[in-house]
């Protein structure tokens, strides 16, 4: 191991720094668990405040048009739903980007691309590791320095324009109330994938779980989430898909737990407070009463398809595989009747 940098000029503020970035992704691992609880929740208090679903639909279509990265799209119709040449969006069919932030960097590490579909009852989310290789000429080229470059309107864009779909809503979350909304549902029933042993005394960060079930309060889940490796360097042979991965698992058993709640909308307000959002009140009834019929069975989640080991302009990145993610788009993130094409998209191969 090269230690040069610890007596290099500035060498210790170097060390510093990246330790600092470390923290901030580990803290980062569990922002996306904001994400179900957030749609879970607000299903949750749907079902305790009812509201006229005839009116809902059209406030939704209203408030929700897409975002869309193609120069040649028209206007938005009256009902604003965009109208591009040769597409028509499917009914009740929208994309909501959720994402962490890395408050150590100004980068957003945690980013989750969901397709909401009402018609057809499914709930997709796709992971878009930290990694992702994007086409552009910034000083990094990874998906978690556009936030850093231009907050979430860029980094919006960016991801429209890599998958060659709409972005219609954003929802950026932080890790401030995630140990206490564990707790507040009674903790979670989660089975742990692996014998974890990990100690990080810099951040008083202390891992220690056997494989197997067991019921994870607030601070245990959060432990669990974050780990990546053991002290003696075993782990996820892929460190930060295996962890989304674990990040996946408990968001659907924490999901589980959520809907067995009673006191749902002091839970459902807990969780908006964590949250930025775009999307209104009116929003969020309509969401919540769709959720509660998609159900559990109707959850999906997937990855975006990619090489963790690739490497381009100095620096290690993740490069996606365009068949693969062409395929993995048209399956759970387009929400057009037509298939989006490979010229659509602007996946860079090293």
């Amino acid at each position: 191991m090269d230690r040069r940098a610890d007596t290099a000029p500035g060498g210790k503020d170097l060390v510093k720094k990246k330790a600092l970035s470390q923290q901030g992704r580990e803290r980062l691992a569990v922002l996306s668990l904001s994400l179900l609880f957030f749609v879970t929740a607000a299903a949750a208090a749907a079902a305790c405040a009812v509201r006229p679903p005839e009116n809902t639909p059209d406030d939704a279509q209203t408030l929700l048009p897409a975002v869309v990265p193609d120069e040649n799209a028209a206007e938005p119709a009256e009902d604003g739903i965009p109208v591009i040449p040769g597409r028509q969006r499917r009914e009740f069919c929208y994309t909501i980007l959720l994402s962490g932030l890395d408050d150590d960097n100004g980068g957003s590490d945690t980013n989750i691309l969901m397709r909401f579909d009402a018609v057809n009852k499914t709930i997709d989310l796709v992971s878009l590791p930290r990694d992702t290789l994007l086409h552009h000429t910034w000083r990094s080229n990874k998906l978690n320095y556009a936030y850093a470059a231009g907050g979430t309107e860029l980094l919006r864009t960016e991801i429209s324009n890599l998958l060659g779909v709409p972005v219609d809503r954003c929802v950026t979350v932080d890790l401030r109330g995630f140990i206490r909304l564990i707790d507040r549902i009674g903790g979670v029933d989660f089975d742990v994938p692996a014998d974890m042993d990990y100690d990080d005394p810099a951040q008083d960060l202390h891992i220690h779980f056997a494989k197997g079930l067991r019921h994870l309060s607030g601070q245990e889940a959060m432990e669990v989430v974050r780990w990546r490796k053991n002290n003696d360097g075993s782990g996820y042979a892929a460190a930060d898909i295996g962890r989304i991965g674990t990040q996946q698992a408990f968001l659907k058993a924490a999901a589980g737990q959520l809907l067995r709640v009673k006191n749902v909308p002091a839970l459902a307000e807990m969780v908006i407070a964590c949250v930025r959002t775009d999307l209104t009140l009116g929003n969020l009834i309509w969401f919540g009463n769709e959720g509660i019929n998609i159900g559990l069975e109707g959850l999906r989640f997937h990855t975006l398809p990619g090489d963790g080991a690739a490497r381009y302009r100095g620096e290690s990145v993740y490069a996606l595989f365009p068949e693969e993610t062409l395929a993995l788009i048209n399956e759970a993130l387009n929400p057009y009747d037509q298939p989006i094409t490979m010229e659509e998209t602007d996946i860079l191969v090293p």
